[in-house]
Formats: C-alpha cells, structure tokens, sequence
C-alpha cells in the first residue's frame, strides 16, 4: 500500500475516532478546526482550508470556491455505479439536504470519483432519481480525475482513488466533510451510519450563521 494511501486512512480513521468519542459534558462546545495548521512569525495561527477548486455539476455549471465563499457546506465523494456504501450514503444525505435545503447558506459537494462515466448528463439523471430537481443546494460534481483525486486526498484528507481490486475499480471512504465559511474542515462523520449522520445535522447550526 503506498505511504500517501496509508496517510489518508489514517487521517480519517483519527478523524472519525474523534467523532464517536462520547462529550464530556451538555454544554455545546465549538467545533474545532481539522488538519494540519501552523504559528506564522506574526502569532497569526494558519490553519488547513479546502484548496481551489473548479468542477461541473449536473446541470453543467462551473463550481468554485467561489460558490461556497461565506456559505456552510457538506462534501463527500461517490460514483453513481457504486456497488457497496454509495446508496447508504446518499439516502443519509438525503436526510441532510431535507433539514438544510432552504437555507441559503448551506451547500452540499458529492464529487464523482468515476468522471470518466459520471459526464454531467449520467449526474444529473442520477440526481433526479434521488428527487434533486435543481442544484441550487446539493451539487453532483465531475472533472480531470486527478483533480477529484487531489483535493479528495489532500483538501478533505479523505480516500478517492481508482482501484481496479476493490468493487467497482474504485477505493473511497463514507465520510461526510464539514466545512465552514472560510474553507476549514470542521467535522468528518461516518455517512454510512445513521448516527453519526444526525449528529452531522445538529453540528451545522454550531457554524451556520
């Protein structure tokens, strides 16, 4: 297994080990800021953000960063063939699109890590039959597959890779990537498991302002 792929996994096991640790108390507490960060000389701490990006979604618009400037957003990664957890995931998210879907600053990314098949006519029927009529919140991505690749790994720090061993020729997680107004990351929760999907839905007001 290549160091980098070891990386990633490791980073979002810890990631989803922080997630189901039980609260130490009521209170609400703030989300903390995931990833690596740093001091510069000024005391300013510098922490990791979510790196430019430009996609096309279902309905053949550009995505940017841009598009989720000041906005809440949800992102996680898929390919509309997906033998295994893709289903779970995208019922699961469904359940976030039906609590957020009104509010205007919240956004949610799922990125097709089989762009080669998943064009931007397959993602938009693909969402019509999961009842997502426009893209005005939920957004089904495609581009260069280096590029899902890239900011898969090293943005969100979560698995998106071809793979011709594992089931569908694709390896990816089931992770669901919160991040805030500024690009940070803010909360990785299992999108496979109904529970850690419902404490995804109650974070989001902690930063959605």
């Amino acid at each position: 297994m290549k160091t980098w792929k070891v990386l990633s996994l490791l980073a979002i096991s810890s990631f989803a080990f922080w997630q189901c640790q039980p609260s130490a108390t009521k209170t609400e507490e703030p989300l903390p800021k995931l990833g690596n960060w740093h001091v510069e000389d000024s005391g300013d701490t510098v922490y990791h953000q979510i790196a430019q990006f430009e996609f096309v979604n279902q309905v053949g618009k550009t995505v940017t960063n841009a598009d989720v400037e000041g906005k809440v957003y949800v992102a996680d990664f898929f390919f509309t063939t997906c033998p295994t957890i893709c289903p779970i995931m995208k019922k699961e998210m469904l359940r976030v699109y039906d609590a957020y879907q009104d509010n205007p600053n919240f956004k949610i990314l799922s990125h097709s890590i089989d762009p080669t098949y998943d064009t931007q006519e397959v993602l938009k029927d693909y969402a019509e039959k999961l009842g997502i009529e426009d893209a005005n919140t939920w957004n089904f991505l495609t581009g260069e597959p280096q590029k899902i690749y890239e900011i898969g790994q090293t943005s969100y720090l979560t698995t998106a890779m071809e793979d011709q061993n594992e089931p569908g020729g694709f390896l990816h997680s089931g992770a669901f990537v919160l991040v805030d107004q500024e690009g940070h990351i803010r909360g990785v929760y299992d999108g496979t498991k109904e529970d850690q999907v419902t404490r995804l839905i109650n974070d989001i007001p902690k930063i959605l302002k």
